[in-house]
């Protein structure tokens, strides 16, 4: 095996945090895809004889080719149609990196990554790689050039920030999954009692289509509005054909076609009860997950 081979070996070997990592800045993850592939030119390319860390080369060169995407992505959603969902992933099997702990399966999750779109690039960096891969300071000053300080105000600025809207450390996997597959029965069977009970008063659903198939131009808001949104998709549309469970965003998902719209439905939970629905029915966000499914 020659030098570049091994080089190639190596990348491969690091592929999937860094995929993590660029998914997570970008919140698209065939963004993600081509970041990781300019940064597997840029490591073959390298001197990499003065490469001590290999690992801590390749974030720093992954992570700011994702920022500078990042900044010309965030002026295009805000003008996006409609509420704006990440494009969800699946994410057994380690495909975009570890999610062993609470902080790097939050982190990846569709709330967080919906929430992240308020920070500035330097907080949304320094979020991610400290909360999900828990760099240390000094090695996030050298990937955005800054000071260790510098890095610390950023990530309390963005905790600050995303606390005032979410509650990152929510249920447990189990819990998690038990109380979506009581959503799922409860809509199914068109059971609106028990719904009810599973909703938080504060729930909000967010139907991301981009303008490309019918759904909810506005969040919805409340326990009783979504109620009712539900009740009127149920009492309109039947599922067409069986509901396919998957992992997606680190939390359980359904992939399912209702109404001949085919769309991944996921929630976010908090103290038992459902505070966040998410549909992503922009088919275009679906594409990935589907070659996903493909490579199984």
């Amino acid at each position: 095996m020659n030098d570049q081979d091994e080089a190639a070996a190596e990348f491969q070997q690091h592929r999937p945090r860094l995929l993590g990592t660029a998914y997570r800045l970008l919140g698209s993850a065939w963004d993600a895809e081509d970041v990781v592939e300019e940064a597997a030119i840029r490591w073959l390319q390298a001197d990499r004889s003065t490469v001590r860390k290999p690992i801590a080369f390749l974030t720093t060169v992954v992570s700011r080719l994702a920022l500078d995407q990042l900044r010309s992505a965030q002026s295009r959603r805000e003008a996006y149609y409609g509420p704006w969902l990440p494009e969800p992933v699946l994410t057994d099997n380690a495909r975009l990196g570890p999610l062993e702990t609470v902080e790097q399966r939050e982190s990846m999750s569709l709330a967080t990554l919906r929430l992240m779109e308020q920070l500035s690039p330097p907080e949304r960096a320094v979020f991610v790689l400290r909360t999900a891969f828990d760099i240390p300071y000094d090695e996030i000053a050298t990937v955005l050039d800054i000071s260790p300080d510098n890095a610390r105000q950023l990530l309390h600025r963005a905790q600050t920030r995303l606390a005032e809207g979410h509650n990152r450390f929510q249920a447990d996997t189990a819990d998690h999954t038990a109380l979506f597959e009581r959503f799922l029965a409860a809509t199914a069977g068109g059971d609106l009692g028990a719904l009810q009970q599973l909703l938080a008063e504060d729930v909000v659903a967010y139907n991301d289509g981009g303008g490309k198939v019918r759904a909810a131009l506005q969040p919805i808001i409340g326990s009783r509005h979504v109620l009712r949104f539900i009740t009127g998709l149920v009492d309109r549309y039947t599922i067409d054909g069986s509901l396919l469970f998957v992992e997606a965003n680190g939390h359980p998902a359904v992939i399912m076609s209702m109404g001949g719209q085919r769309q991944l439905v996921a929630i976010g939970a908090r103290q038992g009860r459902i505070t966040e629905i998410f549909a992503v029915i922009n088919p275009e966000k679906l594409t990935y997950t589907d070659r996903q499914l493909q490579l199984c």
